[in-house]
């Protein structure tokens, strides 16, 4: 007797830290730093960073720098992919500015109100959908490998003209249909109904975008893959490093991972992409605070500093007999527990106005050592321009990056403001 193979259905992570966590009002995130958060995603086995926008010239030479890197194999194995509008000028623009780019999200507005409120008048459902079909084709002409076609506010669009969205999007060849909570409105059940639907009527991949406006991003981005999981289609859900995001932030990397991995409903139901290491989030959520100048909540899940603390005396007790009584997962799990070394004594450091013979000596504590000074003093160059870039100091493993990518990161590094004269 011969059964078919049922094949599970996985849930992928594409963090737009890179494009949506940098809107965050208020903020601002240097070109290698963002250079780095990818580096430290690939390597935490996240399966796309939504790296920022093509369109935008003041991403060009980072853009198009990073996707050097892939070329080059220091970015192994994560899709870089860019954001634009769904408009045949933001197509032709992106392959203008980078045009090796092969991963791209398109996005237009969806709901009544926003078609009406944004556009006043001038566009109509059907010329909403053209533009889509029309950006798409475009952007599968031009390269593109994959493309997602965004919903903006699909939760408070008509169902039966998401799945129109949808199935539109698939029959001219896009690669998944990404449903925008644009304003953290869904809830758990809401969300997992609707995907379900759209999921079943389609047969196409979907993906959760959802803001955390209402505390809900990580419950309703969860809720929603499993619909589409259990309609028989992958699922890829949205992420930011720490949550940040517009507004009050995005669905949390670490959170979302944790969740499928421990949550006693996900963990046995729902299947996560096999390459994600939970062991570097400790890592990233650092370097990500760091870089983004936000502290990381004291009660920030998994990362936070009170995320294994225990004070009271029942829970001191517990935890000490046994800390699985009052402890979900370990902080090993997350790439915590080992003892961190704080300098107390001379210190030499390197920077903006760093010399020789500290730069050498800093640089040589990594076992990076260079011929003569000429060699070193094109990388303290290259270093002084990042500390000024960045206008914090420069960690190690930014200090190693440079010395081991110069080109790369004289690119990221420049930026041509457009002259009117």
């Amino acid at each position: 007797m011969c059964f078919n193979k049922i094949v599970m259905k996985r849930i992928y992570l594409i963090d737009v830290t890179n494009r949506d966590g940098v809107q965050t009002s208020r903020i601002l995130l240097s070109k290698l730093a963002k250079t780095m958060l990818n580096i430290y995603l690939d390597e935490m086995g996240v399966f796309q960073s939504e790296i920022g926008f093509p369109t935008l010239r003041h991403e060009i030479n980072y853009i198009n720098a990073n996707l050097e890197l892939a070329q080059m194999g220091a970015i192994k194995r994560m899709h870089l992919e860019g954001w634009c509008r769904a408009v045949k000028e933001d197509i032709e623009q992106t392959f203008k500015n980078c045009p090796k780019i092969k991963h791209l999200n398109i996005s237009i507005s969806t709901s009544e109100i926003m078609i009406q409120g944004k556009f006043q008048g001038r566009k109509t459902w059907k010329d909403i959908l053209n533009s889509m079909v029309e950006a798409l084709k475009l952007a599968k002409q031009m390269g593109a490998e994959t493309v997602g076609v965004n919903a903006e506010d699909a939760s408070r669009t008509d169902i039966e003209r998401l799945i129109e969205f949808a199935q539109a999007g698939k029959e001219n060849g896009a690669d998944r249909f990404r449903y925008c909570d644009t304003l953290g409105a869904d809830d758990p059940i809401t969300i997992y109904q609707r995907i379900k639907r759209i999921a079943e009527a389609t047969k196409f991949p979907i993906e959760m975008h959802c803001h955390n406006d209402l505390g809900m991003a990580e419950a309703v981005s969860l809720t929603g893959a499993q619909g589409a999981i259990e309609a028989g289609v992958d699922a890829y859900i949205n992420t930011t490093i720490n949550g940040y995001g517009e507004r009050a932030g995005n669905c949390d990397l670490v959170s979302t991972i944790l969740a499928l991995r421990y949550s006693h409903g996900f963990a046995d139901k729902i299947h996560l992409d096999g390459n994600v290491d939970l062991k570097k989030a400790w890592k990233i959520a650092r370097y990500a605070s760091h870089a983004f100048g936000i502290p990381i909540p004291i009660n920030q899940v998994g990362v936070g500093a009170n995320a294994f603390a225990h004070e009271s005396g029942i829970h001191a007790d517990g935890a000490l007999k046994d800390r699985r009584n009052y402890e979900l997962y370990d902080p090993e799990d997350v790439g915590r527990g080992e003892p961190e070394l704080l300098e107390t004594g001379r210190i030499i450091t390197t920077g903006e106005y760093g010399g020789i013979k500290g730069f050498r000596h800093v640089y040589d504590k990594f076992g990076i050592h260079f011929h003569d000074d000429k060699e070193a003093r094109r990388i303290l160059e290259l270093a002084q321009y990042a500390n000024l870039h960045t206008q914090k100091p420069l960690i190690d493993d930014e200090l190693r990056f440079i010395a081991n990518n110069p080109d790369v990161v004289c690119k990221i590094l420049t930026l041509t403001p457009q002259s009117n004269v």
